[in-house]
């Protein structure tokens, strides 16, 4: 079955030249700035290539970001950052809003900014790659695989690099707490959907799979409650889609709840139970809607015309009305008043954040490389500073949801 996912748009930021004329004082000091300039251009390069797969990207960033280690950590380890921490400013614009940037003269800003955007791209991948017709086993495993990498980055900025800065995050930008835990918790339950859908796939106990959407359900919940002190005016339609998100998945824990309850010969409250289901449902039918017409950063899509959306539909519908059929003529049974309590505890099958460490600092860095930086003969007009034009927007491919046939994760 393929997914939908929201996605927010890529950071963008202004060039970077790496030239410090005067400074640099010899080749193999130059060369370092060379190889920086293109292997960042590189990496910007590969966020919007849709031929990019994981291990290109893992190289690329690996390739910028160990050269950019030697602009931020000492090589002799007798301090701890390098004397070119902040030889530089960096321009980057923020996920939510728009075009507005932030910039700051550290190169650990770089590294951070560059890494959330690595982040942002293994999110896009896999949503890419779990809106295809008829996707394998193998291309649902590597979606889940990359939603836990980009957890596992996001939550590594929040807790390893970010504190390090020296002008600390603005709010509602993008290196901000709230933020960063929302990105974090989104990737964990959009892993949790490929799950749910291999557990369906595989005819899992219903209690399993109950369990594992209210987990989803809570976690979007969370993501939720972490962004509602944003502004609206750019966190609505994310908003809109995690609570929709939430009330879908409360749908199918209420809906598998419901067939377990059955099975125990429990027909009034499994009745009660799709009853639940499918006031969830019509909430997010309704939230669907709203989606749709909400402003903001994200594409502009229908997710109620999805199949993954109507599938549920049509499940909660004929689950209800198989219990009622059973319960007039087997079970006779009172219907409670009172939704059950989903209480429900999955020992399977919960996402944790994939372990992100950056890569160590490249070997073409020796002391004799970073004495050759002699920062004293810096201009005193710091031609390193970006000019005040504005940050082009990235131009991302425009992916448009294909058509479901109907296949489920297999």
């Amino acid at each position: 079955m393929t997914h939908w996912f929201h996605r927010n748009p890529l950071k963008a930021t202004a060039p970077v030249s790496f030239n410090y004329y005067g400074v640099v004082t010899s080749p193999a000091a130059s060369k370092i700035c060379s190889d920086l300039r293109s292997s960042r251009a590189r990496l910007l390069e590969l966020f919007t290539d849709l031929s990019c797969n994981p291990e290109m990207m893992k190289t690329a960033a690996d390739a910028y970001f160990s050269l950019l280690q030697g602009f931020i950590n000492s090589l002799d380890e007798s301090s701890q950052e390098s004397k070119l921490r902040y030889i530089q400013n960096f321009k980057w614009t923020d996920t939510l809003q728009g075009q507005v940037p932030s910039a700051q003269q550290d190169a650990v800003f770089e590294l951070i900014s560059m890494g959330f955007n690595v982040a942002l791209w293994y999110t896009k991948y896999a949503s890419r790659l779990a809106g295809k017709e008829n996707i394998t086993e193998e291309e649902a495993k590597e979606v889940h695989r990359s939603l836990k990498i980009a957890a596992g980055i996001f939550k590594h900025l929040k807790e390893s690099h970010i504190p390090r800065l020296l002008t600390p995050a603005e709010k509602g930008r993008d290196l901000e707490a709230r933020l960063l835990d929302a990105y974090i918790v989104q990737c964990q339950a959009e892993a949790q959907e490929v799950t749910i859908a291999r557990a369906i796939e595989l005819k899992h106990a219903p209690g399993l799979i109950a369990a594992l959407a209210y987990e989803t359900a809570n976690f979007y919940q969370k993501a939720d409650h972490t962004l509602s002190s944003l502004e609206p005016a750019y966190s609505a339609k994310w908003r809109k889609y995690l609570l929709l998100k939430m009330c879908f998945y409360t749908a199918y824990a209420y809906c598998y709840h419901g067939q377990t309850l059955l099975a125990s010969d429990k027909c009034g409250e499994a009745i009660r139970s799709l009853q639940e289901a499918e006031k969830s449902f019509a909430k997010a039918e309704a939230l669907c809607k709203e989606y749709g017409e909400t402003k903001g950063p994200g594409p502009t899509v229908k997710p109620s015309e999805h199949l993954f959306f109507r599938k549920l539909g049509n499940l909660v519908k004929n689950t209800l009305e198989k219990c009622q059929r059973e319960n007039g003529f087997i079970y006779f049974q009172k219907i409670p008043t009172e939704a059950p309590q989903l209480e429900l505890k999955a020992n399977y099958g919960l996402v944790e954040p994939v372990p992100f460490e950056f890569p160590p600092t490249s070997a073409h860095w020796t002391p004799d490389t970073l004495a050759a930086f002699d920062l004293t003969k810096r201009p005193k007009d710091d031609s390193t500073k970006p000019k005040p034009e504005d940050v082009r927007p990235v131009k991302e491919p425009d992916i448009k949801p294909q058509k479901d046939t109907g296949c489920s994760v297999s």
